[in-house]
Parts: structure tokens; C-alpha cells; sequence
């Protein structure tokens, strides 16, 4: 493998000691040779030098699943990761009679795994190439122009995948870091087949559910395994009967050491999205209205399916994925506004953002252009403010069964007349797939009476906007601003066709000129708002356009701040690899309370109260009852340890990271922070931040003693002696 070590100006000669007392770091695989000292300090037993070869081993096992992370953990292409990563292709492969979310599911033999769904995808990196010249070239050639600049950078992308991709092997991402002031090209292995081969009982799986999402102390059992499936010829394929298990080159092996307080630890993962270098202006709009409102809107959505399912299981079944991404959202938002206020982030912001604005008018000069990239940040944030509400209306009334399918097939045919090149990201050949499987798999999770309900909300919203927000095209679609012309326009909706799916396939592949002819009233609503919606994504660009200057410049300069002041500087995350390290730890809670940093089985039936979410299998409460350790008990917390909590520092898409402890074992999995560190996203906190765990042993317990999965406990390695 080829990784091409960055010349990471930002980086080198900074104060990295600090990283290993504050675990703050979601560190690029680049920057490993420089936090070398700190990973050993913090007791990394391995070679540092050994977790720069992202394809060797443990590196290698570790991969990513689109939203999560995941690692392999057989030769037979075993992957595990969180139950809740899994939790759509468990909801995809049930029915209200068979119900796998509930009961959980168990491949007693290959022939038996079911297909993770037509989307589901595993992908093993094999190559990461800095193209930082080729992108500021690019957008230096396009001159003052910014949709020029967005259009070149854009031309770009398209020009390195497609070059990447020329084995259809591979599967290739184009990442932005520090805001524009590096590019690199992600080469990863695409693996198509991908097949449930187990998953805990629901109760396990998601133990203490919504109420302690977030909380600690913690008991859940937040696993699953996939396997990873190619053709005959050891290439990637669709799903085939005759394909086989995909043999990895690496995989993860078991910890053979007992994992305790203050033990290292280390996650390697795709953590999705932090703002720790983001504008006080930003912070402000996020903590004012993106997140209230947002929170409000799920909420809302929670309470609209909770109410249609409590006669209709169908439903219950089917929204399940839905209502779990927006509980844990909700929840994720309500604790980080919380944090905010508690403390105290935005004077922390501001405080920051002052110093470093300070610092640049010391410089004269030299620091006028980034003082002006600062302005017209500013101004283009207000830009972009002016019709967030109706922009977010939009997008999730956009988003609902029929209006969303309707919309993304109408902008897919008029993408289709032009050359693949100049196709608009997301309807290119290589994104034909995924739309196509998502056509598919749309009847698993849509339920016409409750797409109307969702339809009824999303205008009504839109209807209540102020004038000045309204686009002209919607409002002649709509008929009016009142309640009587939204439920109007919902009765027609109930016309649309686009619920079955032969129906939707046909529109797969009709043109445009079909689109604009058909007399379906979804596909009229995609025809009439198209343009507006054009427009409203052609403004978008030209704001991008700008800050494709502006970002990196600021950011430059936050960085060169920092490294005067002798801090550390990272990246903020954006689903790209990172690698965070720090030990198990304990904290104290807001209450004074000690919380000790494992939980254990006695844990789960004092919680346990026979209804959901604390409703055990009565197997797990007969073991525990029982004390019916099997062997995997930890003398020094008198049982077998279900949670830990460790400082490491992870965010949304770490779920699922494997935990790896100083000699590169897998000790557990990441699946959660704790509710006073949710703020940690915008500004860190050293002394609460905390990492949540399912430790490997409970799982290897629940496998053993609860739900048996002996056979692949032998494959693991990880049966009984």
C-alpha cells in the first residue's frame, strides 16, 4: 500500500505531549509519526510505526460501513460491529410475524445469512494519495468566479474517481480537511455481498433503549456480525447465491489480557462530523435554531409513528430504523444544548475567536487577508441563514416516501441527458446502484398512511413560513397557505402510484421529456418545484464558491494561532480515518457522584423491570441469577464487565470502532459518549469527555450463555476451553 505522508504545516513542532494527558485528538494517519511519543506514553505496547500501515495488521481489519465503522474479526470475512449499525438490515429482513428486532437472529451455517439489503456495503481501504495541488490548482485556475471555482473543484472530484474507480473493484472519496487547506483521495475496496450472520435479541441489542441513550452507567449489548461475501474469483459482486466469504488479509484477535482501569486503549474509526473550528457566528445559529429546531421536528415525527403504531405492528416495524436515527438525534441535540449552557461554550467560543482575531491585526500585513476571509465568512453565513427554515422544510419534505422518490428519479433523468462527466454528484453511472436498491428496499420502510402523515406535517410547516421565504413554483403547486389548501394538495397526493414498486423501477428509466408528460401528482409536484430547487442548489454554489478562499484561510490561521500558543491541531472529523487513543477511565459526575468505569451483569437486573426497554431474556437473568459466569468473570469487579468507559475522543460515525488495547486486541466496541461530554463536538472537554464500550467479553457471554452462537465463537477463536 501507498499512503503519501502529508507535509502537515500545521502540525509539525506542536506541543504533543498534551494529547496523551487529554486524549483530545481525532488524528489523521499521517500525523501518527508525529504522536508517537504520546501513544507510548499513554502505554501503546505496539510499534507506532506499525499503525502508520493502514493495510497491515491491525490496521487492516478495520473498515468502514457508510456511517459507521466495523473490523474484521475472522479469516472468513466475519465483521463485527454496533447492533444499532446493524439495526436497519435487521429491521429490513423483518416482518411484524418475524419479528428479528425483537427475538435477534442467528446463521447457524453460511447458507442460512440474509442479505444486509441491495445498499449495504463494506469498504477496505487500500489507498490514500494526497491530491492537495491538483484541488488549489484547480481552484486557483477558476480566477474570481466562485461558481467557477465550485464547478472546477467539483470537475475535479469527478476526473479522480473515475480514474480511481477504473477497476470496479474500488470504491473512491474525495475528502476536504481543515476547511480546504489539504485534499486527499480515498482508495477503498467495495464490497457488495454483505449478509447478517447475528444479532443479539432486541433486549440485549438495546437494553435501557431511549431512556439511557447517552447515560451512564450503561448495560447494553451493542453487537452484531456481518459477513462480508465476493464472487468465486475473490472480486466484489452483487449478492449471488454462489458467492463466498471474502478472505481479508487481517483481522482482529481477541484481547488475551483482561482490560482494566486505566489500561490503553485506542479506536480507529470513521468519525462523521465535528465543529471545533467553527466560527462563533456558527456556533450561535446551531445553538439558537439548527439544533432546537431540528430536535423538534424529529421529535414530532417520533410522536406522529408512535401513534399510528399502536394499532398497526406494520408500522412499528417498518419506521423502526427511522425512529431509532431520530431518538438518538433528538436526544444527541437536547444534551448538547444542555452542554452548551453548561458550559458556558459560547464565551469559550468567543473567547477563542477573539484571540485569534487579535493575534492577526499583531501582524499587520500579514494578517489582513485572513481577517478578510474572516468578514466575508461572516456575510456569507447570513447569506446562507436568510432561508435555513425553508431550506430545512424543503429538504425533509424532499426526503418523504413518495415527494422524495418522485424528486431524486425526475433530477435523475434530466442528469442522465448529459455526459457522465458533467452529470451532477449522486446520479453519475457509478450512483446508479444505490438508487436503484433504494427503490427496492423502500417498501420495507414506507407505509402509505403514515408517508401522508409525514406529507401533512412538512407542508403545513412550509405553509406557516413567512412570505418572504416562500418560493413562488411551490406556492402555485400548493394553491394557497392555508390549512385547507395543504390538505387538498395531501388528498392529492394519494393518487401517486409511486408506492408500488414496478412502479417506481419504470421510472427508474424513463427520460425527461415522460416526467414532465405523466399526470401522477407526485411526479407533477418534482416537475413543478424542480427549478427552484435548481436555483436554490445553483445559490449554494456560489457561496461554496467563496468559501473555497475564505475557509482555509481563516483556518490557516486558527491553526498557525494555536501553534504559537505550543497547542496540538487535527482536522476536524468528516467520515474520513482517524485514529484517537487515551486509557480507561472512571469520572466524576455533575453530581459529585464517583462513577466507576465498568458496569457488570448485576447491573442488568437491578435495572431490569420486565417491560421495554428493561425487559431481559430470561435466560441472561436466569445466568446472571445464577452466577453463571462461563469462565469470562473479572476478578477484580466480581462478575463479567458489560461497559467501559475509556477518554477517548469520538463523535457520530466512530459507532461500531473496534477498542484495541495496547498490544492491538480487540478488548470492545465504541458505541456511545456519555450526556455531559455531547457538547465535546464544538469545544473538548478533558475531564468529562467520555467513550461508552460494549466490552468483548459480554459479548462473548450473551454468545455463550444467552443467545449460543457457538460456531462462530470457534471462529473468532473465542470458544470455551
Amino acid at each position: 500500500m501507498r499512503v503519501n505522508l502529508l507535509a502537515f504545516s500545521i502540525v509539525a513542532g506542536l506541543g504533543m505531549a498534551q494529547a496523551a494527558q487529554a486524549a483530545e485528538g481525532m488524528w489523521v494517519p499521517q500525523q501518527l509519526p508525529e504522536i508517537a511519543g504520546p501513544l507510548k506514553q499513554a502505554g501503546l505496547k505496539l510499534d507506532p510505526q506499525q499503525l502508520a500501515n493502514l493495510t497491515g495488521d491491525p490496521m487492516g481489519a478495520v473498515v468502514a460501513l457508510g456511517g459507521c465503522t466495523a473490523s474484521f474479526v475472522s479469516p472468513q470475512g466475519l465483521v463485527v460491529t454496533n447492533h444499532h449499525c446493524a439495526y436497519g438490515s435487521i429491521q429490513l429482513n423483518s416482518t411484524a410475524e418475524k419479528n428479528l428486532i425483537k427475538d435477534g437472529f442467528n446463521a447457524p451455517t453460511y447458507k442460512d445469512e440474509l442479505s444486509a439489503g441491495p445498499n449495504a456495503r463494506i469498504y477496505v481501504l487500500d489507498d490514500i494519495t494526497d491530491v492537495t495541488a491538483q484541488a488549489k490548482a484547480a481552484i486557483a485556475g477558476a480566477g474570481n468566479d466562485p461558481l467557477k471555482r465550485t464547478e472546477a473543484l467539483e470537475a475535479l472530484e469527478k476526473r479522480l474517481i473515475a480514474d480511481c474507480e477504473s477497476d470496479d473493484a474500488y470504491s473512491c472519496t474525495f475528502y476536504s480537511f481543515s476547511g480546504g487547506n489539504t485534499y486527499r483521495l480515498f482508495k477503498n475496496m467495495e464490497i457488495k455481498d454483505v449478509r447478517l450472520a447475528y444479532a443479539p435479541p432486541g433486549s440485549v441489542g438495546k437494553f435501557g433503549g431511549d431512556i439511557d441513550n447517552w447515560m451512564w452507567p450503561r448495560h447494553t449489548g451493542d453487537f452484531s456480525f456481518y459477513r462480508a461475501y465476493v464472487g468465486k474469483d475473490g472480486k466484489p459482486a452483487a449478492f449471488a447465491a454462489d458467492n463466498v466469504p471474502y478472505q481479508p488479509k487481517h483481522w482482529l484477535k481477541l484481547a488475551n489480557q483482561p482490560l482494566g482501569e486505566g489500561d490503553f486503549v485506542m479506536v480507529a474509526g470513521y468519525p462523521g462530523r465535528t465543529d471545533r473550528y467553527a466560527l462563533v457566528s456558527e456556533f450561535e445559529n446551531t445553538a439558537n435554531w439548527s439544533y432546537p429546531t431540528i430536535a423538534k421536528a424529529y421529535k414530532d415525527q417520533i410522536a406522529l409513528v408512535e401513534a399510528a403504531s399502536k394499532d398497526n405492528k406494520d408500522i412499528a416495524v417498518k419506521y423502526a430504523a427511522s425512529m431509532a436515527g431520530w431518538n438518538n438525534t433528538s436526544k444527541n441535540y437536547d444534551g448538547q444544548l444542555d452542554g452548551f449552557k453548561r458550559n458556558n461554550v459560547l464565551a469559550h467560543k468567543q473567547r477563542e475567536e477573539t484571540a485569534v482575531l487579535e493575534w492577526l491585526r499583531t501582524q499587520g500585513a500579514a494578517g489582513k487577508p485572513a481577517l478578510d476571509a474572516h468578514a466575508q465568512l461572516l456575510a456569507l453565513g447570513q447569506q446562507g441563514r436568510a432561508n435555513q427554515a425553508r431550506d430545512l422544510n424543503l429538504g425533509m419534505l424532499n426526503r418523504t416516501g413518495t415527494l422524495g422518490t418522485a424528486v431524486r428519479l425526475y433530477r435523475l433523468a434530466i442528469e442522465k441527458a448529459k455526459p457522465d462527466a458533467q452529470r451532477e454528484e449522486g446520479y453519475q453511472e457509478r450512483d446508479l446502484p444505490a438508487i436503484e436498491g433504494g427503490l427496492k428496499q423502500m417498501d420495507r420502510r414506507y407505509v402509505a398512511a403514515m408517508d401522508r402523515q409525514f406529507q401533512q406535517y412538512w407542508l403545513q410547516q412550509y405553509a406557516q413560513l413567512p412570505a418572504a421565504q416562500h418560493l413562488p413554483a411551490f406556492d402555485s403547486w400548493l394553491g394557497g397557505n392555508d390549512t385547507a389548501a395543504v390538505n387538498a394538495a395531501v388528498a392529492r397526493l394519494d393518487g401517486s402510484k409511486l408506492g408500488n414498486l414496478d412502479e417506481r423501477l419504470k421510472w427508474f428509466t424513463a427520460d425527461k421529456a415522460a416526467f414532465e408528460a405523466s399526470t401522477d401528482p407526485a411526479i407533477q409536484y418534482a416537475v413543478a418545484v424542480m427549478p427552484a430547487l435548481l436555483e436554490i442548489e445553483h445559490q449554494r454554489k456560489v457561496r461554496t464558491g467563496e468559501e473555497l478562499v475564505a475557509r482555509p484561510l481563516f483556518l490557516q490561521a486558527i491553526a498557525d494561532y494555536k501553534k504559537s500558543q505550543g497547542e496540538f491541531v487535527y482536522p476536524d472529523a468528516n467520515l474520513s480515518l482517524r485514529i484517537t487513543f487515551g486509557n480507561v477511565k472512571g469520572y466524576t459526575g455533575l453530581d459529585g457522584k464517583v462513577q466507576p468505569a465498568f458496569t457488570d451483569l448485576e447491573g442488568i437486573v437491578a435495572k431490569e423491570t420486565g417491560a421495554d426497554p428493561f425487559d431481559s431474556p430470561k435466560a441472561l437473568i436466569d445466568a446472571v441469577k445464577a452466577k453463571r459466569y462461563g469462565g469470562l468473570e473479572d476478578s477484580r469487579i466480581g462478575s463479567v464487565p458489560v461497559n467501559f468507559l475509556s477518554d477517548l475522543d469520538i463523535t457520530g460515525g466512530n459507532s461500531g470502532s473496534p477498542v484495541l488495547d495496547a498490544h492491538g486486541r480487540l478488548v470492545g466496541l465504541a458505541f456511545d459518549g456519555i450526556w455531559e461530554s455531547v457538547a465535546s463536538n464544538w469545544v473538548f472537554d478533558p475531564v468529562m469527555t467520555r467513550m461508552i464500550s460494549v466490552d468483548e467479553r459480554y459479548m462473548r457471554w450473551i454468545m455463550q450463555e444467552v443467545a449460543p452462537a457457538p460456531q462462530l465463537l470457534k471462529e473468532m477463536d473465542a470458544a470455551s476451553k
